[in-house]
């Protein structure tokens, strides 16, 4: 069977649509039609009901997605594993949100290099559905995220609970009340949080949606704003950034990966595990 069969096949049953598929494949809509019929053809069933309401999978839609689920992440590890160099035996691919590869993962990521020296690494970044995405699809071996959602199969374990603080160029900064307060999205639960403890702020004049982004602004052009404490102490202890009297917030991340009792994955997990515990 063509993988790119199987590979359409999931990107259908992910999105629902045809037209969705075809942009995540980077083709033409009737090339999805025209896979899509010969991988029916070739198994002797119809996969998809297409209807007003949209598209659904069939009986024999639903028993195929998991194998082809395996099918796609079989040959992608059996791809790589055969290009690799003689010195790695295995190779790992993690994702994670790009705030969750500062410190965190990158701290991992030297632990690995000590401990598991023989294992590649593939490193991937992504927002939070992206990366359930890629696990789900086999992509990924695990991801590192802020809000996981649960999937048949997939184990969620919190790493670490965040904690957000207030932090500004000056000491005797106004903080949230300050014009040049920056807020940072978080996430729907921080937005929450926040909004009851200043329910009386202003909208904020300017907002990031990533937060490295909003620290790298805020080092450079002064200002307030909410961030990882993991995140800030460097500058902190450095005197570039002063930590204000103000609500602080939890934020957890998470690991989610593969019900396995593969020896590799749990290596890596011990080795997050380690990370996340010298992160608090």
């Amino acid at each position: 069977m063509d993988i790119e069969l199987a590979r359409t096949f999931l990107e259908i049953s992910e999105s629902g649509t045809f037209s969705a598929a075809a942009q995540r494949l980077n083709v033409t809509q009737s090339t999805v039609s025209m896979r899509i019929k010969a991988l029916e053809r070739e198994l002797g069933r119809p996969l998809f009901l297409r209807g007003r309401g949209g598209i659904t999978l069939t009986a024999a839609g639903e028993q195929f997605r998991r194998f082809a689920t395996t099918l796609v992440r079989v040959w992608r590890r059996a791809r790589q594993e055969v290009a690799l160099p003689p010195q790695y035996h295995t190779i790992l691919t993690v994702g994670g949100q790009h705030s969750l590869w500062q410190r965190l993962l990158l701290r991992w990521t030297g632990w690995m290099r000590d401990n598991a020296a023989e294992v590649a690494l593939q490193a991937e970044i992504g927002p939070p559905d992206w990366l359930i995405h890629q696990l789900v699809d086999g992509m990924l071996d695990l991801a590192v995220l802020y809000a996981p959602q649960g999937r048949p199969g997939l184990v969620v374990e919190k790493l670490v609970d965040e904690t957000l603080v207030l932090v500004a160029s000056r000491p005797d900064h106004d903080g949230v009340a300050a014009t040049d307060y920056v807020f940072v999205d978080w996430g729907e639960e921080f937005a929450g949080d926040h909004g009851l403890a200043f329910p009386d702020a202003a909208t904020p004049g300017l907002s990031f949606s990533l937060g490295s982004v909003a620290l790298d602004y805020l080092l450079e052009r002064g200002g307030a704003g909410y961030f990882p404490l993991r995140l800030v102490r460097p500058h902190l202890d450095a005197g570039a950034l002063h930590r204000l009297e103000a609500p602080t917030f939890s934020r957890p991340a998470y690991v989610m990966y593969r019900r396995s009792d593969s020896a590799l994955l749990g290596t890596a997990l011990a080795g997050l595990r380690q990370a996340a515990a010298t992160e608090t």
